[in-house]
């Protein structure tokens, strides 16, 4: 049997208000397949607290990794990539030290920290002296070119070969507050 939808557990506590016990709603009903020992429930239930609806507050399952001793713990582990850079740890490594899921870890940043997973992008590193250097390169290409030569000279881009490959940036994320173009490159 499947979940007892709203408007059923309104008719059964109204029915139940009218005086008919579990076995007489069954017996009323009999296309809706309820279960007798639900219904002996939602009766009881009916007669605590007066609603079919409300829940008892405590009942439920407890959270047992979302502590706040666990969110303290997280909050801090993944705040360490803002002031060091290169020592933070994946969502992974964090599950694995605090001895939680992975989809726990997720479920932190996502509800509790309201951080999200950026892939980060690789961007190219400008100093001073660079932007100096470059800036000296096209000022002396301005004075070799003329008009004649600038329809001769053909541009192309450039390609930077590595020989130890860059990081898989599908496995590399951050988590940051705000939106993606807010967080900085690698």
């Amino acid at each position: 049997m499947g979940r007892i939808s709203y408007e059923d557990k309104m008719r059964i506590q109204t029915l139940h208000e009218q005086g008919l016990g579990a076995k007489a709603i069954k017996s009323r009903y009999p296309a809706k397949q309820w279960s007798l020992n639900t219904l002996k429930m939602m009766c009881c239930r009916i007669t605590k607290t007066g609603s079919a609806v409300t829940r008892q507050s405590g009942s439920g399952r407890p959270k047992s990794a979302r502590t706040a001793q666990n969110i303290a713990a997280f909050g801090d582990m993944i705040c360490s990539q803002e002031d060091q850079p290169g020592t933070s740890k994946s969502s992974h490594q964090i599950a694995k030290t605090l001895g939680m899921s992975d989809g726990s870890v997720r479920r932190i940043a996502k509800m509790d920290l309201e951080l999200s997973a950026f892939r980060r992008m690789p961007a190219q590193v400008l100093s001073d002296a660079v932007k100096l250097k470059l800036l000296e390169q096209c000022k002396a290409l301005l004075r070799r070119l003329t008009i004649n030569k600038v329809k001769q000279v053909f541009f192309t881009d450039e390609k930077n070969f590595y020989l130890n490959p860059p990081v898989n940036t599908q496995n590399d994320h951050l988590w940051a507050k705000g939106k993606k173009k807010e967080v900085a490159s690698s």
